[in-house]
């Protein structure tokens, strides 16, 4: 048994609660389930008079307990004397036998009577009654239950609207009703619950300011009382409520947001017992209207010492400004009340306008009205005023005299009557309605001849007139119908006419011409009165189109900006956003494209929070989500307008990050994007915040030094081309701030006239926003800066100019010390770099290019032998540092001294890198990225032909060898001119190692040449080192003509290729059988593998194959059966194919030629093949080349 606090509902015996309100007490003790019911004496109780007897003889049985009969219970009572059973031996019947509903249906009906039982209230208060559990009920182990007499309930709330009932009732159409009687319990309780809670929360908030803080605020006016919990709640609410009503929809999501503890949608919530007040407005309109009750005062005498005076003074002045205030607040409440009767005044005069043309219209009837409406079977003492629209009255009805009549009488008057309660409740209803009628009157008999018809002089009655004109085929049953028969004469009633068919006419206009009602529905959204129906509009807007092209997107942009200038940023935050949020994730690109643009043009007109917040936050969204181009590349623009906008510097970050994510974007067009609009933008954003030299610029360099201790071994170069090329586009916006914040600014200023900016002072910009000119505001303004700017530089120096010594003391030295960890074989990091360095040195201009960036470059490429580790290589003239000064600082201009200082640095550089035998990667960096532009041909030759008539070989042998890096891309004739003299000259140099530096050069030429007698003149120089007998036994020269011919041969001239080549290849590979240094042979043969390799996917004739390059495989087989078995079984599966082929020609083989890698089918010896060349040095490129024909 349960005892203490918990209820055993199984407990027979009476409660003491149940004794009290009983006259007559029984006086009977239960012992077993099994016991008499107890004896009853004295008349029934009041609370069993009205008790059915049936409740005990349910037929409904218990699994485990009789049910207790109306007889047994007399039986017990002895004698015949009445029985009335008591209300709690029925309850706890029920409860015993887990009659759980009737015992529910039992307590509801006795809280309603008025009456409770505890024992009941009790147990449908416990929720540990309602528990399911493993073993048997707390409340059926006294009684010996089961498992099946307890009840299933979720194991998350403990009420009873969890409990599956219809698991347990015998009968299962009952199962909604009775859910319905446990719902209907529930709430009831949980409604005194929450009384109870709002009362104790009352007392508790009354009680929560101290007694000694109220004393305080009383005793001190001017203190401002502390806002108490509740109050807080309950303006909480009105404000939502103010903004939910007034179509704030985002500010009452974003209000309630901050503001999560509360709900906004009941009242009661708000924890006041109290009705709820009026909403925000109401009060306002209010609050001037409340007078304060006078206070009781007495006179009295009071001594004021000299002190005192100036505070008296003070305090007359402030109640005087006191005074004024309150005379403003009722001037502005007249005011108010003035601009509300002006309003009603015009209202009036489109209802005089209405019963003008009504009173014309009676005419035709006679002023019979009365008698058609009692024809139509109604009295007109039926006819009762309806509620109608806010348009109804602005209309001139047509459909007929009947409707007009009927209108006169049952729609104006009250209409306008309920329009002026509406607009001015403080005017008496009485006085408004007679004079409202006077003038109705007096404007109708002024007026009432404006419109006349030409009545008939006939005497028809009215009704046989109706009945004639019902010929007329009008309908206006239909929408349509009823539109056409009311013509608006209004400005206010053409909106709504427009708001009713516009959507209806759009579905219906070709979508080739739907472009043509933007105006329409733009200027209706701009002035319907109804938010709904704005909303459906612009619904309709950005809906227009399925797939708006360009041209019709600019339509509907330029219409959303009309319509945002005309309404402002409350509703356009209101009203235009949730159409650009809805069209966010559409499944057409155009539509997600026309929300990137609509973001852009509407930013200068949304409020700023929402700029730099749901904006924002959208436009991130679509860039990280969309995967189109197209909008990624609108959503750009659309960011970078809105870093125009932005002023909250926390969103630095956040800019930061997105001009990342943009530039690592794959698509083109979305680069261009964000070095056009959003990188100018985000720099005049910072340039504002006075972080882009302290921030923004040294982030970029950190992230850039970093990239380079990771990637010592494999640079990630994408990443690097992302930060230098922002760097890059950064370049215009610092040289804005250095002159912006140079000693002369203050005294810029336009005077006289100014000399024009050379059109070549700047680089081209990449787009507006990157014009220096437009970053400082105007040309004009630039020029006179520039003076003042060169002028500083060349004449006073760079003293007090912080924003320059930045530049020149930390940026310069950093940029310069990255260089010189870069790989110099990385052509593109080169590239990326001399095109920085380069804008750079255009923008800041001659005068900072030679006082500060050549000195800092020369301290470092200090030229000598001594600067140069020979055996280490890593001297400085070996890194990246000599291609990026001479290809992005020294090119800046090109003037005559500027080219001098050009190529007598790369004469220096050969000498020096020649003579100390280092590596030559920076030289061949620099003649490859200056040799792909035109311009510098001449000079480059003019270099090299200084180090042909150097007097080291050395020079002259760095000299051959670098023809070979500027040969692609030069013209025929100077190759003919300066070219093939110079190496016709070296290749007689009476240094070997001079002649064998020229066979690259020779072969380049025959791959890149057309003209045939300079062709002839390198093949006979060719052809001089191949059979002239001094060469015979010199090994690195035969290394040097195979690999040339290797990499030459599948883009040369078949004619060369053919007559050249492959002889003498057969030839090397001849001779090489007999070679007797074991190293120099394998060297030969792998040489000779790597050129057949590349010649194998040419196109060769029947005869060359048989004569020259199958002999030529064998040949190279047998050397490499010895030296690399390997190989061996890759030329015999090539030899083998080229014997089939030549055995069995086939109808798709061309007659007289045949290839080798297509007559490589075979799928065993294709794949074979294709791994053992995986296995090989072969470089990618040359593989690549040999598809490649000469043409």
């Amino acid at each position: 048994m349960a005892t203490g606090s918990s209820v055993n509902p199984f407990n027979l015996s009476d409660s003491e609660e149940e004794a009290e309100r009983r006259p007559d007490r029984v006086d009977n003790q239960r012992g077993s389930r099994d016991g008499p019911a107890g004896q009853l004496s004295g008349p029934l109780s009041p609370q069993a008079d009205s008790e059915p007897t049936g409740l005990l003889s349910s037929n409904r049985t218990s699994p485990s307990v009789e049910g207790v009969s109306v007889a047994a219970a007399a039986a017990a009572g002895g004698g015949g004397a009445e029985v009335r059973v008591p209300l709690d031996v029925i309850a706890a019947q029920l409860l015993r036998d887990q009659y759980v509903l009737t015992a529910l249906e039992f307590h509801t009906e006795l809280l309603e009577a008025g009456r409770e039982l505890p024992r009941l209230r009790d147990y449908f208060s416990n929720p540990g009654n309602f528990e399911r559990q493993s073993g048997t009920p707390p409340a059926c182990k006294d009684q010996g239950f089961g498992q099946s007499g307890q009840l299933n309930r979720a194991g998350s709330i403990s009420t009873l609207d969890s409990l599956d009932f219809a698991r347990y009732s015998d009968d299962g159409n009952r199962e909604t009703d009775e859910r319905v009687a446990v719902l209907e319990f529930e709430l009831r309780k949980a409604k005194e619950t929450i009384q109870s809670l709002r009362a104790n929360l009352t007392r508790a908030a009354e009680s929560e300011v101290p007694s000694q803080e109220r004393k305080n605020y009383k005793s001190s006016p001017e203190i401002q009382e502390a806002i108490r919990p509740l109050e807080k709640r309950a303006l909480n609410f009105l404000v939502n409520e103010y903004l939910l009503k007034n179509n704030y929809k985002l500010s009452a999501i974003t209000f309630s947001d901050e503001n999560d503890d509360q709900d906004y949608e009941l009242w009661d919530d708000v924890g006041l017992n109290i009705p709820k007040p009026p909403d925000l407005l109401q009060l306002y309109r209010s609050c001037g209207s409340h007078q304060t009750a006078s206070r009781e005062a007495v006179d009295a005498a009071v001594g004021v010492k000299l002190g005192e005076l100036e505070v008296l003074a003070t305090t007359k002045e402030a109640l005087h400004t006191a005074e004024q205030t309150q005379q403003n607040v009722v001037v502005k409440d007249l005011e108010y009340q003035i601009n509300l009767l002006n309003s009603e005044k015009h209202l009036l005069a489109e209802q005089i306008k209405k019963l003008q043309g009504e009173i014309d219209a009676l005419k035709i009837k006679n002023l019979t009205a009365p008698s058609f409406a009692s024809e139509s079977g109604k009295p007109v003492s039926d006819e009762v005023p309806h509620p109608v629209p806010i348009d109804n009255g602005q209309y001139l009805d047509i459909t007929g005299p009947d409707a007009v009549s009927r209108t006169a009488q049952r729609d104006h008057i009250p209409n306008s009557i309920g329009t002026n309660a509406n607009t001015h409740s403080d005017l008496p209803t009485a006085e408004t309605l007679s004079a409202h009628l006077t003038k109705l009157k007096n404007q109708a008999s002024q007026n009432k001849a404006s419109v006349q018809f030409d009545q008939p002089n006939r005497k028809l009655s009215p009704a046989f007139h109706q009945a004639l004109l019902s010929f007329c085929r009008m309908s206006a049953d239909s929408r349509l119908g009823s539109e056409v028969s009311r013509i608006a004469d209004s400005e206010e009633s053409v909106t709504l006419m427009l708001g009713r068919c516009l959507p209806h006419i759009v579905p219906n206009v070709l979508l080739a011409k739907r472009e043509e009602l933007i105006p329409l529905i733009l200027c209706t959204a701009c002035l319907h009165p109804e938010p709904k129906e704005r909303d459906q509009l612009l619904h309709i807007l950005f809906n227009l189109i399925k797939r708006p092209d360009d041209e019709q997107r600019q339509m509907i942009l330029t219409g959303c900006v009309a319509f945002a200038r005309h309404v402002g940023a409350t509703r356009v935050e209101a009203e235009l956003l949730p159409q650009c949020w809805e069209q966010i994730t559409h499944k057409y690109p155009e539509r997600r494209l026309l929300v990137a643009e609509s973001c852009g043009a509407l930013a200068p007109y949304l409020p700023k929070e929402i700029r730099s917040s749901l904006v924002l936050s959208m436009l991130q969204q679509m860039l990280t989500e969309d995967k189109a181009d197209m909008v990624r590349e609108a959503v750009v623009k659309s960011l970078g307008i809105i870093m125009g906008y932005i002023d909250d510097p926390d969103k630095y970050t956040q800019g930061f990050e997105l001009m990342l994510m943009a530039l690592g974007d794959p698509s083109e067009r979305v680069i261009s994007a964000i070095h056009q609009v959003f990188v100018p933008a985000f720099a005049a954003w910072t340039t504002e915040l006075g972080s882009l030299q302290s921030q923004l610029i040294p982030t970029l360099l950190s992230r850039i030094e970093k990239l380079l201790r990771k990637g010592e071994h494999v640079l990630d170069e994408h990443k690097l081309h992302i930060y230098l090329s922002a760097l890059q586009s950064l370049i215009p916006a610092l040289f804005a701030v250095v002159i912006q914040n140079a000693p002369f600014t203050n005294i810029a200023k336009l005077h006289g006239e100014v000399l024009p900016i050379e059109v070549t002072r700047f680089p081209r910009p990449a787009s507006p926003l990157q014009d220096v000119a437009t970053i400082i505001g105007s040309r004009e303004q630039l020029a006179v800066l520039l003076q003042l700017y060169d002028y500083q530089l060349e004449h006073e120096g760079t003293t007090g100019w912080d924003s320059l010594l930045w530049v020149v003391n930390q940026l310069l030295p950093q940029l310069i010390e990255i260089v010189g960890r870069i790989n110099v074989a990385s052509t593109t990091c080169v590239h990326e770099f001399s095109r920085f360095f380069w804008r750079l040195c255009r923008t800041f201009g001659k005068i900072f290019t030679n006082t500060k960036v050549k000195p800092q470059f020369q301290e470092i490429l200090r030229l000598s032998e001594e600067n140069i580790d020979a055996t280490a290589g890593n001297g400085i003239l070996t890194k990246a540092t000599v291609p990026i000064y001479a290809t992005g600082v020294l090119t800046c201009y090109n003037q005559e001294e500027d080219r001098k200082l050009l190529i007598g640095f790369l004469e220096d550089v050969m000498t020096t890198l020649s003579l100390s035998h280092a590596p030559l990667d920076s030289l061949k960096a620099s003649f490859v990225e200056l040799g792909a532009n035109p311009a510098y041909h001449e000079l480059l030759l003019t270099v090299l032909w200084y180090g042909v008539v150097h007097t080291s070989a050395l020079v002259r042998c760095t000299a051959a060898r670098m023809f070979e890096q500027i040969l692609r891309g030069m013209s025929e004739a100077l190759i003919d001119k300066r070219v093939a003299p110079a190496l016709v000259t070296l290749s007689s140099d009476p240094e070997l190692s001079v002649r064998i530096a020229t066979i690259p050069a020779f072969g380049t030429i025959m791959e890149t040449v057309t003209q045939k007698e300079l062709l002839e003149r390198v093949k006979m120089q060719l052809a001089s080192f191949l059979e002239d007998p001094q060469y015979q036994d010199q090994h690195s020269l035969q290394m040097e003509i195979i690999k040339t011919f290797g990499r030459v041969g599948p883009n040369a001239e078949p004619r060369f290729r053919d007559e050249f080549v492959l002889p003498h290849l057969h030839k090397l590979a001849l001779g090489n059988n007999t070679q007797t240094v074991e190293s120099k042979r394998q060297d030969i043969a792998m040489q000779l593998f790597e050129a057949y390799s590349a010649l194998s996917c040419c196109f060769i004739s029947e005869d060359l194959m048989v004569t020259h390059f199958m002999p030529g495989l064998r040949c190279l087989r047998t050397d490499m059966e010895h030296l690399s078995p390997e190989h061996e079984v890759i030329l015999s599966s090539m030899i083998k194919e080229c014997e089939q082929k030549v055995e069995n020609k086939t109808v798709q083989e061309p007659q007289g030629s045949m290839s080798i890698a297509a007559s490589l089918v075979s799928e065993d010896t294709k794949t074979k093949f294709l791994n053992k060349m995986g296995q090989l040095t072969t470089s990618g490129a040359m593989l690549a080349n040999v598809f490649q024909r000469k043409k």
